[in-house]
């Protein structure tokens, strides 16, 4: 049964679903649902770097020119864009949990596919269908947790899904350090690494099969009977366990079903600003983000070192990422979400202009490690701000069409950011950079919306 709260004159009326998730408690089923998310997250992570972990070495291998070696290194993010638009449609009509399977099964098999690539064409095409699967996995990923998170702990736990998921950047490439120079049982070493990712994700997808569907959106649907299950069963939890609830806050929305939704809703009045200033949002911060972990061995490649030593010191630089997601964890619920956000884009710009000149391979990695350090901050309260702007009811999609927007960006990054490298070096690459995260700073902070403790729609 609902819970109810008395009424003017004595009535009663039922507590919405969102306010009793928000007065919750963290319980156990909150910790697992967290970990379960943020596994699957790792392997967005591992997908997300590398095609540029190995870019060189595939070059070598298949004998592929400059041209090639842009589409290897798009081809995923291209796949990424139209997999983002779609299952965050898909997230918002037929549910969370039901996305999550589809866009790990699809993963899971093309990833398996490309480690058999006989030729360049071959590695593109799985990359993209790849990319297709994974696209929206941060997407689902945050609107998830956003939906099933107390207000008050949302971005702490939502930062420490992204410690987990970013564990996966280091993985790559250390293991990319590893296999790459060998050939067990005869085949090359990065065709494991995508082995690596399709069994890694195909494990995933069966913890994924335990999830609770997101009682915001069962009631967002009209299934309120479902929904009340499930958070009774939070209840239940958090009773057993001794943990205090709080009488839920005054809410004026009811658990009243939402109209059907479509694309252009984003666009209504009162969700205008928020999608504008989203979209230019996820097209500049994968230039500070993915330019860096994208281009990085190449970068150290430009400064005269050979292969395995750019994957050495690549490796190295990547283990900032998993440090500066936990960094966020004490701060990411007591200061405004955008003011980090501006904060840790400012401290990329000024680790990666020391990464362009610096001289020597001491230097190379501690200011690798500074700014993969810095843009997991940014990242980790990004992706809590994104997960806060939409409603329930068009949320996922909302945030699929973000996210599209940054994939699309992060597949034109090789040929925008390439050529300016080759031909000007690692100074005028971060200079690029440092303009575009400027530009998202001011914007965020100008424009952006509080959202640090908000109940969500």
């Amino acid at each position: 049964m609902s819970q109810t709260t008395a009424a003017a004159g004595g009535r009663t009326a039922p507590v919405p679903i969102g306010a009793r998730l928000d007065r919750m408690p963290i319980t156990p089923l909150h910790r697992r649902l967290t970990a379960v998310i943020g596994v699957g997250l790792f392997f967005d992570t591992f997908e997300n770097n590398l095609s540029g972990t190995i870019g060189k070495v595939l070059q070598s291998d298949f004998g592929f020119g400059t041209t090639s070696l842009k589409l290897v290194l798009a081809s995923a993010f291209v796949g990424q864009f139209i997999g983002s638009l779609t299952l965050g449609r898909i997230a918002d009509r037929f549910g969370r949990r039901r996305a999550f399977l589809v866009n790990l099964a699809i993963y899971s098999a093309c990833s398996l596919l490309g480690a058999f690539a006989p030729n360049a064409a071959w590695l593109i095409v799985t990359r993209f269908l790849a990319g297709l699967g994974i696209g929206a996995e941060q997407a689902l990923s945050d609107c998830y947790l956003a939906d099933v998170l107390p207000a008050s702990k949302r971005g702490r736990f939502i930062a420490w899904a992204y410690t987990l998921a970013f564990c996966g950047v280091p993985a790559v490439g250390f293991a990319a350090l590893w296999l790459v120079p060998l050939s067990p049982l005869g085949v090359a070493g990065w065709r494991w690494l995508f082995v690596l990712g399709a069994l890694g994700s195909a494990a995933v997808w069966v913890l994924r099969r335990q999830l609770i569907e997101s009682p915001r959106w069962l009631a967002a649907t009209g299934r309120t009977e479902e929904a009340d299950r499930l958070v009774a069963r939070l209840e239940a939890e958090a009773a057993g366990a001794g943990l205090p609830l709080e009488p839920p806050a005054p809410q004026q929305d009811t658990d009243t079903p939402a109209r059907d939704t479509r694309l252009r809703d984003i666009f209504r009045p009162g969700l205008l600003r928020r999608t504008l200033v989203l979209w230019v949002f996820c097209i500049l911060s994968v230039v500070g983000y993915y330019g860096f972990g994208t281009l990085a061995p190449q970068i150290v490649a430009a400064k005269g070192y050979g292969v395995v030593a750019g994957l050495g010191f690549t490796a190295l630089s990547f283990l900032g990422y998993p440090v500066g997601s936990a960094l966020v964890l004490p701060i990411v619920d007591r200061m405004e979400r955008r003011t980090l956000v501006a904060l840790s884009a400012a401290a990329m710009v000024v680790a990666g202009l020391g990464f362009a000149y610096a001289g020597s391979a001491e230097l190379i990695v501690l200011c690798g490690f500074a700014y993969t350090l810095f843009s997991n901050v940014f990242s980790s309260v990004s992706h809590v701000y994104l997960s806060e702007q939409y409603p329930t009811e068009i949320r996922a999609t909302a945030a699929g069409a973000a996210y599209s927007l940054s994939k699309l960006s992060a597949g034109a990054l090789p040929f925008a950011l390439l050529p300016v490298l080759d031909a000007h070096g690692p100074g005028a690459l971060f200079a690029v950079i440092a303009a575009a995260m400027a530009v998202l700073a001011v914007t965020v902070l100008s424009l952006g919306e509080r959202t640090t403790g908000v109940s969500l729609k």
